[in-house]
């Protein structure tokens, strides 16, 4: 496969303008098709209004701006972006590792359904963020200006309801989030439709792994120098699904790594480097890593890259204070 791009794109205007410069930037884009073909066709629109107005109301006006920027009716945006009543789509795997100091995770699944967008955004309402974005308005991981990052980590499709995606999920901490404790609170809220892992960590040296099942939701505080989330539970273990040695391996192996004693950047250089046993090329079984991501709690600083790309490394307190990226776009290989 050649080199895959990630655009960088940088909001500064009120929610529906973001979302209108989001929808005007995706349009006629591949990765709809492969949406329209993985979501419904019609969804209850009323019910994905009411959930998003209780939990993130500015995200809604984004998801109008994003109609309109993708001159598409309001009810067919909802069904192919607005994250609620998703069809079940094949696991994914991702790593992360928390410390009191910084955020590292590994993203891993195809590059067929990878919205190819790392957005960084500040608005009328919510917190400014930076992160990954996947269908459109979700989000796979990110951090926000108040230094909460947080990322999804699939699990299971046990007990599988219509429910919000845990990308958009990732994305409503995001944006009305600060601290560990008020993301954990927000998850045992939100209507889940899968069974997934949430990891956060934030800037007062505070982590957590929340087990979110569309029945039940579990957090789990770190109480160590770091604290490990791949794609098991271990609390709601009846939930897993029956083969986890892979997830069981990975964590085994980060469990075994001195975290605390290294820096964000050997962290970051470890989850990246393709020989590391967190790095994975099964792109073809969906199990490939796509970016790898991490923040510092303390400097505010974000590094970010593709697969076997070059580095993203800036300041995002810098960036929310108003100096832009000077990069316009990320590049990865995969062999």
């Amino acid at each position: 496969m050649p080199d895959y791009k990630v655009n960088i794109l940088q909001l500064r205007e009120d929610n529906y303008h973001n979302g209108l410069k989001l929808g005007r930037s995706l349009r006629n884009q591949p990765i709809l098709k492969a949406f329209e073909a993985a979501t419904k066709p019609e969804i209850d629109t009323e019910q994905l209004k009411s959930i998003y107005n209780e939990f993130a109301p500015q995200l809604l006006s984004e998801l109008e701006g994003l109609a309109e920027g993708l001159e598409m009716p309001f009810p067919k945006t909802a069904a192919l972006l607005g994250g609620y009543d998703v069809p079940k789509i094949a696991a994914m795997g991702c790593s992360a590792m928390i410390t009191a100091s910084y955020y590292v995770r590994n993203y891993d699944f195809t590059p067929a359904f990878y919205d190819g967008y790392f957005t960084v955004a500040q608005a009328d309402q919510g917190l400014a963020t930076a992160g990954y974005n996947l269908q459109a308005i979700g989000r796979h991981d990110g951090v926000n200006e108040q230094g909460l990052a947080a990322g999804l980590h699939f699990v299971s499709f046990d007990g599988y309801r219509t429910g919000l995606s845990p990308w958009v999920g990732v994305r409503m901490i995001l944006e009305s989030c600060g601290t560990a404790e008020e993301a954990s609170y927000m998850l045992r809220h939100i209507p889940h439709a899968a069974c997934y892992n949430f990891s956060i960590g934030d800037a007062r040296g505070n982590m957590a792994v929340v087990e979110a099942s569309p029945d039940q939701v579990i957090s789990r505080a770190g109480g160590e120098a770091a604290i490990a989330c791949v794609n098991h539970y271990e609390a709601l273990t009846g939930k897993n699904r029956p083969a986890i040695e892979h997830s069981l391996r990975r964590k085994r192996y980060l469990d075994s790594l001195d975290a605390e004693r290294l820096t964000q950047t050997e962290a970051f250089d470890l989850f990246k480097d393709p020989k590391s046993p967190l790095f994975f090329t099964d792109y073809d079984d969906l199990f490939g890593t796509l970016h790898t991501f991490s923040y510092a709690f303390e400097e505010g600083r974000v590094m970010t890259s593709l697969a076997q790309g070059g580095v993203l490394d800036f300041s995002f307190k810098d960036w929310t204070r108003g100096q832009d990226i000077p990069e316009a776009a990320l590049t990865g290989h995969i062999d």
